[in-house]
């Protein structure tokens, strides 16, 4: 089980962590959390969301919401074509960042960032911005990001499926999937679907 080892290694400070979900599909928004985790209030079974079931996973969601402090940042799939996927990433951790501190009026001294990239500068408040590595397997304040962000975009994605229901959005979360790529091809691009992402740019072409 992932522990406040990382976290407690900073004394006295508060500390959050960040991660995003929807840098691999082809279809739909990149969604990052930011997270703050209360060392003596928090949900049991918190890991890595690639490593927990999609059953177990909206259960530790539900405690979430109700125990953890969280900002989220949503970048939706035109933006991702205007500036790239990475730019979309680093603008959704920042948006996530920006909606925590403005919700709970909190200022976060250092945030860890799954991935090995900063996405975006020091402001004033912010002491160091860590890059973890695997982040989301070692600090428990990025592994909850992980799950908050992992629902709400499947979240997102199960209402666009009820928009584009013949993709299978349902099925595969907008990523290509072999069916996804067969509907792909049958029914054409969607509004929803990344334009600069290869399986559809290949169909535009």
């Amino acid at each position: 089980m992932i522990s406040f080892e990382i976290e407690n290694s900073f004394k006295n400070t508060l500390v959050v962590g960040i991660d995003e979900a929807g840098r691999g599909p082809i279809a739909g928004p990149v969604v990052a959390a930011c997270a703050l985790v209360d060392q003596n209030k928090y949900p049991d079974g918190i890991n890595d969301s690639k490593k927990i079931s999609p059953k177990k996973r909206k259960e530790i969601y539900s405690r979430i919401k109700e125990e953890v402090k969280f900002g989220i940042g949503i970048v939706e799939e035109l933006i991702i074509d205007e500036i790239n996927i990475l730019q979309a990433t680093k603008l959704a951790m920042k948006k996530a960042y920006e909606d925590l501190v403005q919700k709970y009026k909190i200022y976060p001294e250092i945030i860890l960032v799954d991935g090995n990239f900063v996405p975006f500068e020091n402001c004033d408040e912010i002491e160091k911005i860590l890059p973890i590595i695997k982040g989301d397997q070692k600090s428990i304040s990025i592994a909850t990001a992980s799950i908050i962000a992992k629902e709400i975009r499947d979240e997102i994605m199960l209402q666009n499926h009820q928009r584009f229901p013949q993709y299978g959005f349902e099925k595969h979360m907008g990523y290509p999937t072999k069916f996804h790529i067969e509907q792909l091809k049958k029914f054409g691009v969607s509004k929803i679907h990344r334009q600069t992402f290869a399986p559809v740019k290949l169909l535009l072409n």
